[in-house]
């Protein structure tokens, strides 16, 4: 008998394709010129300083001295000088015990959710939160139970039919599609009742919020508490890459040990250290650029809804606007960009709610005119009808 043909492997995923094309779902990556032309509101550079010649200069500097890669684990050789400094001050300045540098924020979710809880864990997650934490749970092989947006007593319900082991309730500090902010005192309450641990990622939160850009943990008082960690990224307002957890020391030194995505993954290279670490340094020693973000989101806010649409109220950086339709916000998003205006879209699957939304991003050194400018566009190629 004469055997079928082979069929192809990955011919399964043309079908994929067509379905998200029929959808409207399809993803392309756009490569970004050197020197763009356009005013970016959709990048988290909050403070404006991954552009910075004084930054920049301070990543090439690193890259020279240590190396262009960190060439190797930071259990082996990927753990520099440079690595320990930037641990040291982020620390301090955050109001923690210790910390623990990351390749990215994205590593450092997944390093607390798997090494802190296990299969006889009990992870309560916001329904909102970034998809790190959502991987996080999976990996983790815990039993997680997902809970509405910003709950606290939908926490407490969950903590309190656990029956015994360890528990965690994890959530982002600033809702990233939205801009919301978690009700943390609250949710520390909960989680103290019951002896679970409160994990927070604060990757919105750093450089925005709190006492100088110290963070939204840092501004609830959670931080440096013993049954408080957070994580954040030094890709947002510190304008660089990679990402850190912040805690107990004994947390910290349980992670070096048993977090996979720390001990097996190349370390952050130097020239991002670097160019975090002089970040951190100007905002320390600049700390009214955490404020000056703050008043660009709530300018941006105060003038869209003026022009007559729809946006949540910013507790952060982010300003989120809603759109009619999926198809619509595509359009808009398009729009603004062929006007010289680049603004994120977001919708259906990406938002749990069916509702699509431009999402805006404010940034410390935006000028009045380049607020006003930006606002008018948004308005002019806004949907109607």
């Amino acid at each position: 008998m004469t055997p079928a043909a082979p069929r192809e492997p990955f011919e399964w995923t043309d079908t994929a394709a067509r379905r998200r094309k029929d959808a409207g779902l399809v993803r392309a990556l756009r490569p970004r010129a050197a020197a763009p032309d356009v005013l970016d509101l959709a990048s988290n550079d909050y403070l404006g300083l991954s552009r910075r010649s004084d930054i920049t200069a301070a990543a090439a500097d690193s890259a020279r001295r240590w190396g262009a890669g960190a060439t190797g684990s930071r259990l082996v050789t990927g753990s520099t000088e440079l690595h320990a400094e930037l641990e040291r001050e982020l620390a301090q300045f955050c109001g923690f015990e210790a910390a623990l540098v990351f390749s990215s924020g994205y590593a450092a979710n997944l390093a607390v959710l798997t090494a802190l809880t296990g299969r006889d864990s009990l992870i309560v997650s916001d329904a909102a939160n970034h998809a790190s934490i959502v991987d996080g749970c999976r990996l983790s092989r815990a039993a997680t139970e997902v809970v509405p947006h910003s709950d606290p007593e939908a926490v407490g319900k969950a903590l309190d039919a656990h029956d015994g082991g360890r528990a965690v309730a994890v959530t982002d500090s600033v809702f990233s599609v939205d801009g919301d902010a978690a009700p943390l005192p609250e949710l520390a309450a909960v989680c103290r009742t019951y002896g679970a641990a409160l994990l927070i990622d604060d990757a919105h939160g750093l450089g925005v919020l709190g006492d100088g850009g110290r963070g939204a943990v840092h501004a609830a008082g959670l931080a440096g508490a013993p049954d408080v960690v957070s994580t954040v990224t030094l890709s947002k307002s510190l304008g660089s890459q990679g990402g850190a957890v912040l805690g107990p020391a004994r947390v910290i030194d349980h992670l070096v040990n048993e977090a996979r995505t720390f001990i097996f993954d190349t370390g952050l290279a130097p020239a991002a250290v670097g160019a975090a670490l002089a970040s951190l340094r100007l905002l320390r020693n600049e700390p009214l650029l955490a404020g000056r973000t703050r008043t660009v989101a709530h300018s941006l806010h105060t003038r869209l809804t003026a022009g007559g649409l729809s946006a949540v109220r910013p507790q952060a950086a982010v300003v989120s606007v809603l759109a009619p339709s999926p198809g619509q916000a595509v359009r808009w998003a398009a729009d603004c960009r062929e006007a010289g205006l680049v603004v994120g879209c977001f919708r259906p699957p990406s938002v749990p709610d069916g509702i699509s939304r431009l999402r805006l991003t404010a940034r410390a050194d935006l000028t009045d005119e380049q607020i006003e400018w930006a606002v008018d566009t948004v308005l002019q190629t806004a949907p109607t009808g």
